[in-house]
């Protein structure tokens, strides 16, 4: 997934489109603020006064843009600010449906975001489900370990009902690499926060892995903030639907629903959070670095020796600006 950086001109007419989509009666809500202001330092190059930006008819906004992709962008940019502060206000919604018709965008996330507002949620979760990455884990596991039997088995560990130890040595075994390996840190992930290997009761099925490798990998923690940025990351390395993958975060710590079977804190408004819109877009940009896209049928298991650095250097990760 690869941010588009317009010019100025186009960046100007974007920046009045969000603001014109995602403002309520009170003004711009402040994780949508935060997510403007954080596009603008890295995205979009300018330093505009957001309160003072003019707005802007769907029309005028059709006759400037031009860059191809620009459109799909900026219609999911305003579909993450309709999320970012709790529940989601229909009349921005609205808004937002009215700049894609006009922008000629017709995307999946726009019907995913509307059966939200209008709170048909058994609808929303298929909607949503069918097109996540959530499924792709299940359609992974069922592909390449062990078919039918193999994804039954894998959602009877993660429910705790089963265990397979010959599956959990192998994971466990990765705790006997020297400290500075990639398979180390894997398995310090799991043990310092809590978490079952694969194999044991409750633990990710194989498919899923992949999610822990990019937590190490990427440096981002467990902090409902820092799985933000790990699906900023993911998304951009990924190659199908990786808009769903930013919806997930956003919907599950922003929006407050939970998407997932795992039992999450009910947080809002993450997005406004101190420097967590701006590691989101960082996130994402890291990720569209990397070589490869880890949620691929992914092979790990050659670099889980090598150490942690290098196995970032082959597969082109840049370093995480922390400040």
């Amino acid at each position: 997934m690869q941010l588009i950086h317009p010019g100025p001109e186009e960046a100007m007419l974007c920046l009045r489109a969000v603001r014109s989509a995602v403002a309520r009666a009170e003004g711009i809500p402040p994780a949508a603020r935060a997510m403007m202001t954080a596009a603008q330092r890295s995205i979009l190059q300018t330093d505009a006064d957001l309160d003072a930006l003019a707005p802007i008819t769907p029309a005028e906004l059709a006759a400037g843009i031009a860059t191809p992709g620009l459109g799909d962008q900026l219609i999911q940019a305003m579909l993450l600010g309709v999320l970012a502060d709790g529940e989601p206000d229909p009349a921005c919604l609205a808004r937002a449906e009215a700049f894609a018709a006009a922008l000629g965008v017709s995307m999946p996330g726009l019907r995913t975001v509307r059966l939200l507002c209008e709170h048909q949620m058994l609808l929303f979760r298929l909607d949503f489900f069918r097109r996540s990455n959530i499924r792709d884990m299940l359609i992974d596991q069922y592909k390449h370990h062990g078919g039918i039997q193999g994804l039954v088995h894998g959602l009877l560990g993660l429910r705790g009902f089963r265990e397979d130890p010959e599956l959990a040595r192998r994971y466990n075994a990765l705790g006997d690499l020297p400290e500075d390996t990639l398979g180390y840190a894997f398995f310090r992930h799991y043990r310092d926060n809590g978490f079952a290997l694969p194999g044991e009761r409750t633990g990710f099925p194989e498919g899923a892995v992949y999610h822990d490798m990019t937590h190490v990998l990427s440096g981002y923690g467990t902090t409902v903030e820092e799985e933000t940025c790990v699906g900023g990351f993911t998304a951009g390395y990924r190659k199908v639907n990786p808009f769903y993958v930013l919806l997930l975060p956003t919907i599950s710590f922003s929006t407050g629903v939970n998407l997932t079977a795992a039992n999450q804190p009910h947080v809002t408004a993450t997005l406004a959070n101190p420097g967590v819109a701006a590691g989101f877009i960082q996130a994402i940009e890291r990720g569209a670095r990397v070589n490869t896209d880890l949620s691929a049928n992914w092979d790990y298991w050659p670099l889980v020796e090598l150490p942690l650095d290098e196995a970032r250097a082959r597969l082109d990760i840049p370093p995480r600006d922390t400040n």
